[in-house]
């Protein structure tokens, strides 16, 4: 079944496009970055030097209006009993690494390798849009979401609504940037910089719900291989957000990637918000129109 995503398709009439999207097999990412480096050269985003944190290998560090794409390197030392069924988060927990581990390119000498290309989600409820007063967020004609910076006035509702925080302001102009899932290469039928220069087919680009079954099989493929910790992320509609344009087939637990293990569309809740503030205001009017009625008789 397509998803009926606010704006898009009606809105657009016969000139709306098949929903376009991202999957992201974090299984096959090997963190050359080149995702990373292609998004900031097709797009001009501006250079920015974070350097090592001290935690990670990772030197660019997190999603942000001067980085559109993040390759996130997590590195989880595994003590004796990783094979014994645990979660991977409790069990990294624990202790030392050991001498060997689960012998694959991503593990081994007692270290698990997790790395996974993030970028924005494209939600289907995208809080981000919603609060946007200006009209600088919109909906595509491909069901991607989209900052037009020309309109975008700096105002900065769109920040602490976005539930992944990939939003954010650029410090010298004081407006908005993010992944446009390269609209503009879209127009001309062309594949996003990211998804062309990535070497393993980590990042895949294409058709949603044709991206969702490709997903599906390659998921039971890991799991049929013992991969018991592996999922999806983002993928279905049985989410705080009704899924989203770019999703994920992850190895462990979201919160290991840095990711939220249940996003929610941040304004999702604010119209019976109101309904109850509304309420609670006109019964507290009438109890003191009471009280005080009350008292002069």
């Amino acid at each position: 079944m397509k998803l009926e995503v606010h704006t898009w398709p009606a809105t657009y009439g016969e000139q709306a496009q098949p929903r376009m999207g991202f999957f992201t097999d974090t299984s096959i990412c090997i963190g050359c970055k080149a995702c990373e480096v292609a998004c900031k050269e097709w797009n001009h985003v501006p250079m920015q030097l974070q350097g090592f944190t001290g935690n990670s290998y990772d030197n660019s560090v997190d999603l942000g209006a001067d980085r559109w794409r993040h390759v996130a390197f997590v590195e989880q030392r595994l003590p004796a009993d990783a094979t014994d069924g645990g979660s991977l988060v409790q069990i990294a927990e624990r202790g030392a690494a050991i001498d060997a581990g689960v012998q694959t390119y991503q593990e081994g000498d007692g270290v698990r390798w997790l790395m996974a290309s993030d970028v924005c989600k494209h939600c289907t409820d995208a809080a981000c849009l919603e609060v946007c007063p200006t009209g600088s967020l919109f909906r595509t004609e491909f069901g991607t979401v989209v900052v037009q910076e020309d309109v975008c006035n700096g105002c900065g509702y769109c920040v602490p609504a976005c539930p992944f925080g990939v939003l954010d302001k650029r410090e010298d102009d004081g407006r908005v940037w993010k992944c446009t899932l390269c609209y503009d290469r879209l127009r001309d039928d062309q594949e996003p910089a990211c998804a062309q220069a990535c070497p393993t087919n980590s990042i895949q680009f294409g058709e949603l719900d044709e991206l969702r079954e490709r997903a599906d099989r390659r998921l039971a493929r890991l799991r049929d291989a013992g991969q018991d910790q592996a999922r999806l992320y983002l993928a279905d509609e049985d989410n705080g957000i009704h899924g989203a344009g770019a999703f994920f087939l992850l190895l462990d637990e979201p919160e290991v990637y840095g990711l939220p293990p249940d996003p929610v569309d941040t304004v999702r809740d604010l119209g019976s918000i109101w309904a109850a503030a509304g309420a609670a205001a006109l019964a507290l009017g009438a109890g003191l129109a009471a009280a005080v009625l009350g008292g002069r008789g």
